[in-house]
């Protein structure tokens, strides 16, 4: 007499359905999260600062608060400290900034030539926002400080070339 194997190859075929049917739920569920990030914080007090880099003109200070302003793709915060009557000559960066003054008045313009009639002023908890490419300068009324944030890389192009205190460093 023969044995009937139907019934057994039956349930190993539902048995073997059913492992792949949960082994293909598994895969769609999503990973799990990841560890949370590092919470920053910072005091203003806690900042270190130092001399602006060689991009800007002599006699600022900068603070990196978060990330790196060099890095492509990468969010950053960093602090600029002004004494009264610094100036930056009309520039632009290949990626939008975002400036809001802590302390102090900055007064911004946009265009080609520095045009202090045509410039407008921003005091403590004032913002703007220069577009990539958007010809503009600033200059500090008073001392002030300011934050700067956006996505890197923070880079500055002076539209007159010789407005770039690089290439005056090169020259000496």
């Amino acid at each position: 007499m023969r044995k009937k194997s139907g019934p057994i190859a039956v349930a190993m075929f539902f048995g073997v359905l059913a492992a792949s049917l949960l082994a293909q739920e598994a895969r769609r569920q999503p990973p799990p999260p990841p560890p949370p990030a590092k919470h920053v914080m910072h005091n203003a007090a806690d900042l270190k600062w130092g001399p602006a880099p060689p991009g800007l003109p002599p006699g600022a200070q900068t603070a990196v608060v978060e990330g790196d302003p060099a890095v492509k793709g990468r969010p950053f915060v960093i602090r600029a400290k002004m004494s009264d009557g610094y100036r930056v000559p009309p520039h632009w960066h290949p990626t939008d900034e975002n400036v809001t003054v802590l302390s102090g008045t900055l007064m911004a313009g946009t265009g080609d030539k520095f045009d202090q009639a045509s410039m407008t002023a921003l005091t403590a908890g004032g913002f703007s926002n220069m577009k990539a490419n958007l010809r503009h300068y600033v200059q500090a009324k008073g001392e002030t400080v300011i934050q700067v944030h956006g996505v890197g890389p923070f880079a500055i192009t002076y539209v007159n070339p010789a407005d770039d205190p690089r290439k005056k460093t090169e020259a000496k």
